[in-house]
């Protein structure tokens, strides 16, 4: 799963959006890549779209229980990877020099 991926999810976990909102949501992801990632989530059943015939057109997203299911799962190891994102990140020791160079 790609970041946009992930990110798409933890958004969805607040609840329903439509497609703006969720754009807003996801910052900088291009509408192409939220289209596809949606798309690849609706296939998979994580993902819930709802299109109502209205006139502009007004689709919803939202977590599947499978989505939800999932995201149960992942917000820790999201919130795991928030909390040490600048020790991973920052990290410049000979070993993690060492290690990425394998």
């Amino acid at each position: 799963m790609s970041k946009w991926g992930v990110l798409v999810l933890a958004s969805l976990t607040a609840g329903t959006l439509r497609w703006g909102e969720l754009r807003r949501a996801v910052d900088g992801i291009s509408e192409k890549m939220l289209a596809s990632t949606l798309r690849t989530f609706v296939v998979d059943g994580l993902v819930h779209r709802e299109s109502f015939p209205t006139v502009p057109p007004h689709v919803e997203y939202s977590l599947t229980p499978l989505g939800v299911e999932l995201m149960d799962r992942m917000l820790p190891l999201l919130a795991w990877v928030e909390g040490h994102a600048d020790a991973m990140i920052g990290s410049s020791s000979p070993e993690r020099t060492t290690r990425a160079g394998r």
